[in-house]
Parts: structure tokens; sequence; C-alpha cells
């Protein structure tokens, strides 16, 4: 999969810049918002990108950052939402901007009222569990228990989901862990 690339912009068109990369040309999608900050031919630049692929071709989405790349990658997770229009939303900014440009009745080009209001449900969702998680890894991250967890080959959701589920009276580590692994094999 290509995920970034590197080199000399050689064409730019109302919704794709060619990028050279070792004498080879990549045709590269991007937003209005981003296209802006895209130098004119000879510059050098790089873009972070998604290979696509459908019945009707392949196409290489680009993003100046890594933020807006997973930010599409949620986004086009929803069910309905196309990349074009995944990527023009990616562009306006973070999950919270976004849900509150579609909450106050901004137009996004491409997104009608009734698919606007999918969107906020599905990313209120999101926001929420991407909140949780960061909580969960801020307040178990020395966590003697999660580490024992993490030690043991475990992924960290799967350590962060056991730790949730102890019962809070449990003081003592051995416990902790012995409850934790209980937990882990249901």
């Amino acid at each position: 999969m290509i995920a970034y690339l590197q080199g000399k912009i050689i064409l730019k068109t109302k919704e794709s810049a060619i990028l050279e990369v070792n004498s080879v040309g990549y045709e590269v999608w991007l937003a209005e918002k981003s296209l802006e900050k895209v130098p004119e031919k000879g510059q050098d630049f790089n873009f972070y990108c998604q290979l696509e692929a459908n019945e009707r071709g392949v196409k290489l989405y680009g993003f100046l950052t890594h933020d807006q790349l997973e930010l599409f990658k949620v986004i086009r997770g929803i069910t309905g939402i196309g990349p074009k229009a995944a990527l023009q939303i990616s562009s306006l900014g973070s999950l919270e901007e976004i849900k509150k440009i579609i909450e106050e009745g901004k137009a996004i080009p491409g997104i009608g009222p009734k698919k606007a209001s999918k969107i906020v449900l599905e990313l209120s969702g999101k926001i929420s569990q991407q909140n949780k998680s960061k909580v969960k890894k801020n307040e178990f991250e020395n966590d003697e228990t999660y580490l024992a967890l993490i030690g043991l080959g475990f992924t960290k959701e799967q350590a962060l989901s056991a730790i949730a589920q102890l019962p809070k009276e449990i003081t003592s580590i051995q416990e902790k862990i012995k409850q934790a692994l209980k937990a882990l094999k249901q």
C-alpha cells in the first residue's frame, strides 16, 4: 500500500496533483482546502496517502498531515460515505470541529441533510470512544496490572478493557491480575 509520497509537483489540476517520485508520476486526489496549499509545478512536496480500489478503478487520495489521513479513515468507515465526500469532510478539521460544522447547518459539498445527520450521529459515538480511550490510556499507563497484562502479550485495548471491568474494592496487584486474566478468558 502507498502510505506516503515525497517528490516534485509536475502538474496541479482542480481536483488533483501529479507528484513525480523517482521518475514515476502519481496522481493524488485532494480536498479543495488541501489543494490550495499545494505549491505550483516544480516544487518539492509530500503527501500522506490512502489507496482506494473499487469496480471503477484505483485512486490515491492525499492528505497534508497524518491526522487528516486518520480522520479520512474514520469518516470513510461510516456507511454511505464515499471517498470523495470523506476527503472533503476530513479537510474541515478535527472530529469535534466537523461535528460542530454539521450541527450548525453549514453546507458541505456533496452531503445532504440526511447524510449530515447520520454523520453527526456516527461521529458522536467516535468522539466519545476517542475521549474514553484517551482517559483510560492516561489513567492506566503506569498501572502495574496494565503493565503486567502488556508484558503477558495482551494488546493495549485488551488490557484496558479487562482493567475497566475490575471491581474497585480489589486493591492487591496479584488479585487484580488474576481477575483481569479471568475477564480476558471470557
